[in-house]
């Protein structure tokens, strides 16, 4: 798995030396699917390119059409930003304690192996606001 490399542990912190975290192999894998899922398109100056257009659904209801874009969204930026992994499937699920919880879940195996792999990245979208007893919001 030399063709994973190492790179800097996210959120960014220092190891018990005192130097700059890293992480490789496996983890570094995950890390960067958080990374990309997390970063939305627009919030790097230099790659405004870079990240996963979910975001954009943080105010759309948690139902079955937005849980499709989500997939959708998800699929796409992984194809195109971690080509260390082949992606197997990629669906949403929803919490059944929090209604605005919505849960990804990636399938996917490192390039060049058949080892099948899974993370779970929680997504929340704002539930609409209830009306009061008087009728305003």
């Amino acid at each position: 798995m030399d063709f994973i490399g190492r790179g800097l542990a996210f959120p960014v912190h220092t190891d018990a030396t005192g130097s700059v975290a890293l992480v490789g192999g496996e983890r570094e894998i995950v890390e960067s699917i958080r990374l990309i899922l997390a970063t939305a398109p627009g919030e790097r100056p230099m790659r405004p390119e870079f990240g996963c257009a979910i975001h954009d659904l943080v105010f759309a209801p948690a139902d079955a059409a937005t849980a499709g874009r989500i997939a959708y969204e998800v699929r796409l930026s992984l194809e195109r930003w971690e080509p260390r992994i082949t992606l197997t499937d990629v669906s949403v699920g929803f919490d059944e304690v929090d209604q605005g919880t919505l849960l990804i879940d990636i399938r996917y195996a490192l390039r060049g192996t058949n080892d099948p792999r899974n993370l779970v990245f929680p997504f929340y979208v704002i539930p609409p606001h209830e009306a009061d007893e008087e009728g305003t919001p």
